[in-house]
């Protein structure tokens, strides 16, 4: 382990300003700046929407100004804001298709039963999930009705998808049987154990949409796995690019998918300072991203 690093002393405004000058960064209206870092913390903008715009010894590169970081930082929460939808319609599928085979096959409380499911250990940890999610939607009409008015108070698998997280979600599916899985995945037709990925990595990025994180020039820690088509042309699976491309597979059948690719397209016109490929998109990104017409 190197040397321990004592924390930098608080900086005011004025001071970010002046360090951010003293380093290389143009700051063509200092207001502005200013107006901006009392919105903005300098950590979440500056920090974040710096990386490969300064040298090895920390100064910016040239030419390089505050307008263009508050650009960045403006693509991301739009594209943040358009792609967040696109998940939604996954997440509200996949929580339907999979309470529908369920309690068909197994009964509508059948998800108690850790027999019908791949590992104990697992089901034992989301009954935990269970209870807590219950407990944190407990004032809910739809979760006090089934609480007091049915025998054992227990939520069927149809309401209980409705208060699961997507993360939740994503473990249920990868602990059902294979023969259970195989069903969900192909009612979207994608095999299983792709499913099975692209949920885990759809609902990573959810959480980076729904807690204003950063999706440009960012690599994805929980990561999908790509068909063969795309990795053999090149394409990484630790960038965002690489998640779209899942969301697109299970949309394919969304009349409203390609009218996306068109936002996302007008976006990257709108802000020209965007490096496209931080993201993993490719030239070819659109005619990869869209679907059949």
């Amino acid at each position: 382990m190197g040397e321990v690093k004592q924390h930098q002393p608080p900086m005011t405004i004025d001071e970010q300003i002046e360090n951010l000058k003293n380093i290389g960064l143009i700051v063509e209206d200092e207001e502005y700046a200013k107006r901006i870092l009392n919105d903005i913390s300098y950590f979440r903008l500056i920090k974040a929407y710096s990386l490969n715009l300064k040298t090895n010894e920390g100064r910016y590169r040239e030419n390089i100004t505050f307008q263009q970081l508050v650009d960045l930082y403006l693509f991301n929460a739009n594209f943040r804001q358009i792609i967040f939808p696109e998940i939604e319609k996954i997440e509200i599928n996949v929580r339907c298709r999979i309470s529908n085979y369920f309690a068909e096959k197994y009964g509508v409380l059948g998800y108690l039963e850790a027999d019908n499911f791949v590992n104990v250990k697992y089901h034992q940890e989301f009954l935990k999930d269970v209870h807590e999610e219950i407990r944190r939607n407990s004032k809910a009409p739809f979760v006090k009705n089934f609480r007091m008015n049915y025998a054992g108070g227990m939520l069927p698998i149809y309401a209980l998808m409705e208060v699961f997280s997507f993360g939740t979600l994503s473990k249920f599916y990868k602990n059902m049987k294979n023969p259970d899985k195989k069903a969900i995945a192909k009612s979207f037709g994608i095999g299983y154990t792709y499913l099975e990925s692209w949920l885990e990595s759809i609902s990573y990025v959810r959480n980076i949409c729904a807690h204003y994180g950063r999706l440009y020039n960012a690599k994805l820690s929980k990561t999908p796995m790509l068909y063969k088509e795309y990795s053999e042309a090149g394409i990484g699976n630790n960038r965002i690019f690489g998640v779209l491309l899942c969301l697109k597979h299970i949309l394919k059948n969304d009349n409203h998918w390609n009218m996306f690719v068109d936002k996302i397209e007008i976006l990257f016109d709108k802000y020209e300072n965007v490096d496209i490929t931080t993201m993993g998109f490719k030239e070819n990104w659109k005619a990869l991203l869209e679907n059949d017409k």
